[in-house]
Parts: structure tokens; C-alpha cells; sequence
């Protein structure tokens, strides 16, 4: 099995006000998250904060805007899987998949230190 990334992009939710539909959202991950943890895909993951930091250069770091929209990566998932087709397949699961967000699924390479 080989780890993969999984860089979520834009937002995700509902285009609605309603408490009780952005609450079934959550149940929705929750239940999805839970299933990918009972496989045993699941590695870790988090949301991100919508601002943060830059770092141009050794003399310069810049708290410009981050993307919006499509572009904001809300948040990454590492999962593991057979190959970047399976995990793919996983992904095609998110809760968040029919309001916008996209995905993107890198393998992570492992680093050998000497």
C-alpha cells in the first residue's frame, strides 16, 4: 500500500442557509471519514484556515489573500491505497464531490535520509 495526499480544493458545501442541510453535510463526511478508517485507507487529515503566510524568499514572507473560491485548498486527507486509481476511487465518496469541491491526489514519495 503507498500513501497518497489528497489536496481538497474549494469550499464543498451546500448552497444553502439551512442549519438542518449543513448539519446532514457533516454526518455525511463523518460517515464517509468513518468508512475510510474502518478500511484502513484513512492516514490523517485536517481542514486549513483560509489565510496564512508566504514565503517569497529567504527575506520576505507576505500574508497576501490566498486563493477563494475553486482555488482555496480547504483542507487535505492522506489516505492509502493500492494505487492513485484507487484512491482516487475513495475520493469519488466525498460528501463534498457534488458542490464544487475538486481533488487533487499526489503519491507522497518517501524520503530516505543517509
Amino acid at each position: 500500500m503507498q500513501e497518497f495526499l489528497v489536496i481538497i480544493r474549494g469550499d464543498g458545501r451546500p448552497n444553502t442557509d439551512s442549519a438542518q442541510d449543513m448539519q446532514q453535510h457533516l454526518q455525511n463526511w463523518q460517515h464517509w471519514l468513518h468508512e475510510l478508517m474502518a478500511s484502513g485507507n484513512y492516514v490523517g487529515g485536517q481542514n486549513l484556515e483560509s489565510e496564512g503566510l508566504t514565503v517569497l524568499n529567504s527575506t520576505t514572507v507576505t500574508d497576501r489573500p490566498l486563493a477563494e473560491g475553486k482555488e482555496l485548498i480547504a483542507g487535505y486527507l492522506v489516505l492509502r491505497a493500492s494505487n492513485a486509481a484507487a484512491a482516487a476511487e475513495l475520493v469519488k465518496g466525498c460528501p463534498s464531490l457534488p458542490y464544487g469541491s475538486t481533488f487533487e491526489i499526489r503519491a507522497i514519495r518517501q524520503l530516505h535520509l543517509s
